[in-house]
C-alpha cells in the first residue's frame, strides 16, 4: 500500500520563478503538496532561456536548467496584466493554502497581489516573499541573481588566490541555501496553522541567508578586528588542505590535515618518506611556515596515484580526503546510486531526464517523484476546468482575450533559432 505523503492535502499556488522560490514548492511537490506554477509566456522564466539545452536546441521547453527546480507540479500559463488575469490568480490563491513569490518588491503590491491585499480576501492565507533583500529598506529594489547575493554577501572577497581579484563562486551560491531556510519556515507555519487557524507572511531575503554560511568569518571580525581574505584552496587551521593532481586527465583529490595525531596518519599513509620526518613539517606552525614546499611535495607523492586510491588510502588511516568528482562520476558514484538520488524522468520535450532527489530520506513517508517539470503552460486544461471550475467556453475567452498565454505570445528574441 502507497505511503500517505506528509504534505499530501496541502495546495501551493507557485508565482515564483527563477531558482530560490521554486525550489520550496518543488519541495512540497515531492512530498504529496498539489503545487500549480503560474507563469507566463510574455515573459518567462530567466531559466527556460538558460542552457543546458536539449540537442543544443534553444527553447523554452528545452532548457534541463529550467526544468530542475518544478518537478511534479502542474504548470499554468497566465497573464496577470490583464484584469481578468488577475482575477484567474486570486481565484487560485482563494483555492490555494500557501502562496509564494519571487519577484523585485513592489511588483506584487502593484499587482494587488501583496500580502496585505491578498489576506483580505484569503485571512488565513500563508504567504511567502523571497527576493534578494528583502522587503523594505534602503537596497529593497536591489534585482539579480544568486552570484549578486553571494557578492553582497561577503563571499566573493574571500573566494579566489590572494593575489588575484575576486572571484565569483561557480553557481549562484544563496540560490543552494536560502530555499532550505525558507522550507523550514514554511513548513512551521502550516504547523501554526493547523494547530491556530491563523496565516503568515515570511519576508526572506537571499543575502541574509547566505551571510549566515561564513558566520565564522564575521565573528572573528566582530571579536578580533581580523577580516577574512582569499586563501586559494587553503584554510588557516589545516596544513596541507587543497586539492592535488593524480594519474590520469585532469584528477584531482582533495586531502585535509588538521591536528598533530592527523599528520602523523598522513605521514603513514604516504609509506613515511624522508621528508615526513624533516623538524619544519613537525608541528603545524612549522607546516604552515613551510606551506608552499609542503603542497608540493603532497602534489609529487599523489600524482602517480588515481585519485579514488589516494582518497580510500587517506580515509583508511583517519586522514579526510575526497575524489573531485566530476558530473559523468556523480552519475556513477555508487553512494548516490544507492540513495536513489538521480530519478530519471520523462519530459514532454526533453524526453528522459535525471533529477536530483531532495537530499533526505523520510522513513515514514518517503517522497514520491514520478512527473517531471511542466512545460510552460502543460497543464492549463487540468488546473482552469478541474482545478479552478471554469467551463470550455470560459477557457475558450480566456484564449481569445490573451489571459491564457500561449507559444505565439513568446517573445521574436527568445524563440528557438
Amino acid at each position: 500500500m502507497k505511503s500517505k505523503q506528509i504534505f499530501e492535502g496541502v495546495k501551493v499556488a507557485d508565482f515564483t520563478w527563477v531558482g530560490v522560490g521554486p525550489q520550496v514548492g518543488r519541495e512540497l511537490a515531492e512530498h504529496g503538496a498539489t503545487v500549480v506554477h503560474v507563469e507566463s509566456h510574455r515573459r518567462p522564466c530567466t531559466l527556460r532561456v538558460g542552457a543546458p539545452y536539449k540537442d543544443g536546441i534553444p527553447g523554452i521547453d528545452r532548457s534541463a536548467f529550467g526544468m530542475a527546480f518544478n518537478t511534479q507540479k502542474y504548470g499554468m500559463s497566465l497573464d496577470l496584466t490583464k484584469p481578468k488575469g488577475l482575477e484567474v490568480a486570486r481565484k487560485l490563491i482563494m483555492w490555494a493554502d500557501l502562496m509564494g513569490e519571487a519577484f523585485t518588491p513592489g511588483t506584487m503590491k502593484r499587482l494587488g497581489l501583496d500580502y496585505e491585499s491578498v489576506r483580505e480576501f484569503k485571512p488565513d492565507i500563508i504567504y511567502f516573499s523571497t527576493s534578494q533583500q528583502g522587503q523594505g529598506g534602503p537596497w529593497e529594489k536591489f534585482g539579480g541573481y544568486g552570484s549578486f547575493a553571494a557578492a553582497m554577501g561577503g563571499y566573493s572577497h574571500i573566494t579566489g588566490w590572494p593575489d588575484r581579484v575576486p572571484l565569483s563562486i561557480f553557481n549562484n551560491y544563496t540560490d543552494f541555501i536560502s530555499p532550505w531556510y525558507l522550507t523550514i519556515a514554511v513548513v512551521l507555519a502550516l504547523e501554526h496553522r493547523r494547530r491556530t487557524g491563523e496565516g503568515t507572511y515570511i519576508d526572506q531575503g537571499q543575502v541574509e541567508a547566505g551571510v549566515n554560511f561564513i558566520g565564522p568569518a564575521l565573528i572573528d571580525y566582530a571579536v578580533n578586528g581580523r577580516t577574512a581574505g582569499r586563501m586559494g584552496n587553503r584554510d588557516p587551521y589545516m596544513a596541507p588542505h587543497s586539492a592535488y593532481p593524480c594519474s590520469g586527465d585532469d584528477r584531482w583529490v582533495d586531502i585535509a590535515v588538521g591536528s598533530d595525531k592527523e599528520w602523523q596518519a598522513f605521514c603513514k599513509a604516504i609509506g613515511e618518506p624522508d621528508w615526513t620526518h624533516e623538524p619544519k613539517f613537525a608541528t603545524f606552525q612549522g607546516r604552515k611556515e613551510n606551506e608552499d614546499e609542503l603542497d608540493c611535495l603532497v602534489a609529487e607523492w599523489t600524482k602517480d596515484y588515481l585519485d579514488r586510491e589516494v582518497m580510500l588510502q587517506m580515509q583508511s588511516h583517519g586522514v579526510a580526503a575526497g575524489v573531485a568528482q566530476t558530473s559523468p562520476d556523480l552519475f556513477q558514484d555508487p553512494q548516490l546510486k544507492h540513495r536513489q538520488h538521480f530519478r530519471v524522468l520523462n519530459h514532454t520535450v526533453i524526453g528522459s531526464h535525471a533529477y536530483n532527489a531532495p537530499a533526505y530520506i523520510l522513513s515514514k513517508t518517503p517522497n514520491d517523484i514520478h512527473r517531471a517539470a511542466p512545460c510552460l503552460g502543460e497543464h492549463n486544461d487540468f488546473v482552469y476546468k478541474e482545478i479552478l471550475g471554469y467551463s470550455d467556453e470560459e477557457v475558450t475567452q480566456f484564449l481569445l482575450d490573451n489571459v491564457i498565454t500561449t507559444e505565439h505570445d513568446v517573445p521574436d528574441i527568445l524563440r528557438k533559432k
